[in-house]
């Protein structure tokens, strides 16, 4: 399984259960690497998408704790060992684990890549963090595109890869 977000110089990733920034390069590539797999996500990302609604085209496994919860066009899972029960016997990079905050710190030790748009800004007041890549997990930059900016915004596309897997 691997990772994707998009991720501010100071690490935040959300701030009121919103994105940080609107990137139209950096939503086709989301979709170009997300199409056709199984997302991971918490409820409060859910509630985020227009509508509350699934993302089209994969399959959305979705973590709470609520045991009222239920959402049309998507499967519920209660805990970390029940979601990786579901996604067992699917391809590895067939899984990505798309946020939030807590959903990425609960699966970032299964994952073996993680893909981030690092925007080149600090985002004051954020109130969702992506945990930090250290070397010392065996994380490491395999590949780091040319800076692009939109928007105003300067940003990289990264891939990290955890040593070992």
């Amino acid at each position: 399984m691997d990772c994707i977000a998009v991720v501010a110089s100071n690490g935040a990733i959300g701030k009121g259960n919103q994105l940080l920034f609107s990137l139209p390069e950096d939503m086709k590539h989301f979709r170009a690497l997300t199409l056709g797999k199984t997302v991971i996500l918490g409820r409060k990302t859910l509630d985020s998408f227009p509508g509350g609604k699934p993302l089209p085209k994969r399959q959305n496994l979705v973590l709470t704790r609520d045991p009222g919860f239920a959402r049309e066009g998507v499967t519920v899972c209660r805990s970390v060992p029940e979601a990786l029960e579901r996604i067992q016997g699917l391809p590895e990079d067939g899984v990505m684990v798309i946020g939030g905050a807590e959903i990425y710190r609960l699966f970032l030790p299964f994952c073996r890549r993680a893909y981030l748009t690092q925007v080149e800004a600090e985002v004051p007041g954020a109130d969702a963090f992506f945990p930090e890549l250290s070397p010392e997990d065996g994380w490491r930059e395999t590949e780091r595109s040319e800076e692009k900016e939109q928007n105003g915004l300067r940003f990289t596309f990264r891939t990290y890869k955890r040593t070992g897997t």
